[in-house]
């Protein structure tokens, strides 16, 4: 088939229109902090002196990606508090591995052979699958009715073949752990390590330091709290940051300045070696590290205390017409769930139909510890315009299920794709196009 070049221009951008975006809209994808990422950021890591760079070339002719590398460690770890970032990891679950990795050489080198791996049932998803890639064995603590770890629990399966937990914090319902300190302690006393899962960090950059709060390796997410786009617009990365005794077990190579010259440091006998190809996703970097230079250490703050403002504006709104199974002040992220729904409108169909007043969905149905839950994530660089306009969306849903229920059992209406059979989908997934 011959067609003309304004025929395939046209073909094509109205296929782009289909896409969503946070540049088309709002995107409350819970735990995932879909923030706007700065243009600026993108026109950093286009300059040459970047993009023409090759992972194999001499070090001595890429300074300067060393030393914006080397800057980058130590603003992360001024961030956070611990002693060395390895900034190799390409995403949030490889930072997950190598933590886990991290853990599992300390107690090889000490001679002590641990076989099990505390998670709260409100930690992340990808948690437990780390652990077990690891040949750990996945134990998992329950929360207490605030949403804490219930430290009953916690001290009963806390015994010596415990190699450590791993903490979400602030977890997956959005609730910063009000017995943090005493879980570390509890862990610490049985000589365990703690692991941080940092996707949730957002909340607390530049108000509270993890290391200070009892953790021992944690890792990332720069393309979450650091403003770089994930999703369709990837690549990730995920750094993973420990206390100074765990230096020796971090991934080859770290960047080390000698005088005046930067350099790879593949010298480290009890290293895990190396997670990915080269030295990690250099043009993640490049935008994580023109966001923080752009905002500064008084903007860094700011990002997490407007996030958490965001957070329970909306929550104070919405609680009214949603059911609240946790109703505390709660950091970036906040869950409803669809006990209260009328005429069996459930969580899926709020999420579809949120899709016809011009809205992505929420995440919905995880955290798996609240049934229908709907977790809701402003992020930080959305006005209260907006968030009033998703909030009233979410009140005329409720209505609607109320009044009409058939409008939302079968949203969506004005996509051009109605409603999929997802269990279909997920079952016999179609991947390529026939003609």
């Amino acid at each position: 088939m011959n067609l003309s070049e304004v025929e395939v221009i046209r073909h094509y951008s109205t296929l782009s229109k289909l896409n969503f975006g946070v540049d088309f809209g709002f995107y409350p994808l819970g735990s995932c902090t879909m923030k706007y990422n700065p243009k600026i950021n993108e026109d950093m890591a286009k300059l040459e002196g970047f993009t023409l760079l090759h992972p194999l070339q001499p070090v001595s002719t890429a300074q300067g990606a060393l030393e914006l590398m080397h800057n980058l460690e130590k603003m992360l770890c001024e961030i956070c508090g611990f002693e060395r970032f390895s900034l190799q990891p390409a995403a949030g679950a490889n930072g997950e591995l190598t933590g886990i990795m991290i853990i599992q050489a300390y107690f090889r080198k000490k001679r002590e052979n641990r076989s099990k791996i505390l998670v709260p049932d409100s930690a992340h998803g990808t948690n437990p699958a780390s652990v077990s890639v690891c040949g750990f064995e996945a134990v998992e603590i329950k929360s207490d009715k605030d949403g804490n770890i219930d430290l009953g629990e916690l001290k009963e399966k806390m015994t010596e073949d415990v190699a450590g937990i791993m903490i979400t914090n602030p977890n997956t319902l959005g609730l910063f752990d009000q017995n943090i300190l005493e879980v570390c302690k509890i862990v610490h006393e049985k000589g365990g390590l703690v692991y941080g899962d940092g996707a949730n960090m957002n909340a607390m950059l530049g108000i509270c330091k993890p290391k200070e709060l009892g953790i021992d390796v944690m890792h990332l997410n720069l393309h979450k709290s650091f403003a770089t786009p994930h999703g369709g617009g990837g690549p990730g990365s995920g750094p993973v940051g420990v206390i100074k005794e765990l230096v020796e077990f971090l991934p080859i190579p770290l960047i080390e300045k000698k005088g005046e010259e930067y350099v790879f440091n593949y010298e480290n006998e009890n290293s895990i070696g190396k997670l990915r190809s080269f030295y990690g996703n250099f043009g993640v970097m490049v935008k994580a590290y023109t966001y923080l230079k752009a905002i500064g250490a008084e903007g860094i703050r700011e990002v997490a205390e407007i996030a958490v403002l965001n957070a329970n504006y909306l929550k104070e709104k919405l609680k009214k017409h949603y059911n609240l199974p946790f109703d505390r002040v709660c950091q970036h992220e906040f869950v409803l769930d669809d006990s209260k729904m009328p005429n069996g409108v459930t969580t899926n169909d709020i999420a579809k139909r949120l899709m016809d007043y011009g809205f992505h969905p929420p995440t919905v149905y995880f955290p798996l510890i609240v049934h229908g839950a709907l977790m809701i994530e402003p992020t930080e660089t959305e006005t209260k315009e907006t968030l009033d306009e998703f909030a009233n969306a979410m009140i005329k849903i409720k209505e609607e299920a109320e009044k009409n229920p058939e409008i939302v059992k079968g949203a969506p209406h004005s996509t051009p794709v109605k409603r999929l059979d997802a269990v279909k989908a997920a079952r016999e997934p179609n991947l390529r196009w026939k003609p």
